[in-house]
């Protein structure tokens, strides 16, 4: 049972340990798939982790040891690793050794190979080449290089060979439809013919209607007027004669 107390504190220390550097070290930022500025993800070489002689090292200090490379494998998303890391932990002490010395990174290689296809989504020319070049190599140092700088200068090469986007059309349909609701209504043609012109020239026609009433209804007053006046004017001559 006393051996549990330091397998505790070596359990601490396995998560601790492993997040220092990562606090202190800042990556530039880098474009993702939409061209657009990410923070980088940075994968972790797990063999910077075993800094112990796995001959010689105790059984806690070697499940210290698989912990930390547990942990790193899940913060990189990895599929297979983490798996199979954690079957060996639930197993002996001597298979969890034999594992580390021997084994550990075949599963962490095909998932740094599963990890470059995965880039290959929508990628454009140039990280197509990066990667394809990659995976025709096959080693561990040139999928980290790929995948934590490769990458990210191929995708920039990628995207600022992308075609300028035109200008939208909007401003020219504005133009072309502001004259046709301002045009000039053309005025509605109107008769050449004077009232007064007399008939017969310039093709006039003769005035008719409700103006020809009124002329003849002020001729009609006119002599009624002038009737009325003349026999005033011999009724007055009768009786001076008289």
């Amino acid at each position: 049972m006393r051996w549990k107390i330091p397998a505790g504190a070596l359990m601490a220390l396995a998560f601790l340990i492993p997040a220092a550097p990562a606090v202190a070290h800042t990556e530039l930022p880098g474009l993702n798939e939409a061209c657009q500025t990410v923070e980088r993800k940075v994968y972790k070489d797990i063999r910077e982790l075993v800094t112990i002689d796995l001959d010689t090292a105790s059984d806690v200090q070697v499940r210290v040891l698989a912990n930390q490379i547990l942990a790193a494998a899940k913060a990189d998303s990895l599929p297979v690793l983490p798996r199979v890391m954690q079957e060996r932990l639930d197993g002996t002490a001597d298979d969890l050794r034999a594992f580390l010395k021997a084994d550990v990174q075949k599963p962490w290689s095909a998932d740094l190979r599963i990890t470059v296809f995965r880039t290959l989504a929508g990628a454009g020319a140039h990280v197509q080449a990066a990667a394809q070049k990659v995976l025709d190599d096959g080693a561990i140092d040139a999928y980290l290089t790929y995948l934590n700088k490769g990458l990210y200068d191929a995708r920039a090469l990628d995207c600022a060979s992308q075609p300028t986007p035109t200008p939208s059309a909007t401003p020219s349909a504005t133009s072309s439809a502001t004259p046709s609701a301002t045009a000039t209504v053309a005025p509605t043609p109107v008769s050449s013919v004077s009232l007064g012109a007399p008939g017969g020239e310039g093709g006039g026609l003769p005035v008719t209607g409700a103006g020809t009433a009124t002329v003849a209804g002020i001729g009609g007053v006119l002599l009624l007027l002038g009737g009325a006046g003349y026999l005033i004017g011999r009724r007055r001559r009768s009786r001076f004669v008289a």
